[in-house]
């Protein structure tokens, strides 16, 4: 067999369990940032913003929201726990687009007009919530990745059973 092959899939099979890290940084930091945003305004803010959509039990949902928001984030970025905390992320990310997003259509980004030479937006349809809910989806069926507490823990487990 050609040597630059075997290098090529060497190398390819050495960089591999890298491939979910980037995953976990964007989705971890985008669920931290997100819960970290309503927080910063207030659950009552964002209460107020759920009974307007009515949203059954704005307030509690508005803290089940902030809380999964915040440690899913910080779950995902440290890579703890990614298979448990994937279940409430997903089923928030499903909430979100059945009472928001579901009327705006797939696509998140909807140029409206001009103004002063700067882009308008419509209201976001589903397709980030989609990509989070995939990108979720592949971060638990991948199973730990490099520099995380799921892999850290799975390493001392067999290290603990030899």
């Amino acid at each position: 067999m050609d040597r630059n092959l075997i290098f090529r899939r060497k190398s390819q099979e050495r960089l591999t369990k890298y491939a979910a890290v980037p995953i976990r940084l964007i989705v971890g930091f985008g669920f931290l940032a997100h819960g970290m945003a309503k927080w910063a305004k207030g659950p009552d803010a964002f209460a107020a913003i759920l009974q307007a959509i009515h949203v059954p039990a704005p307030h509690v949902m508005a803290w089940l929201t902030i809380i999964t928001e915040i440690f899913g984030g910080l779950a995902i970025l440290l890579g703890a726990f990614v298979a448990l905390m994937s279940i409430p992320m997903i089923l928030l990310l499903v909430v979100a687009i059945v009472t928001v997003h579901l009327p705006y259509g797939f696509s998140s980004i909807k140029l409206m007009k001009i103004v002063d030479g700067r882009a308008q937006f419509g209201p976001p349809g589903y397709e980030c919530d989609l990509l989070y809910i995939a990108c979720i989806v592949t971060l638990a069926l991948c199973g730990p990745s490099p520099w995380s507490v799921d892999g850290y823990r799975l390493r001392k487990e067999g290290a603990a059973l030899r």
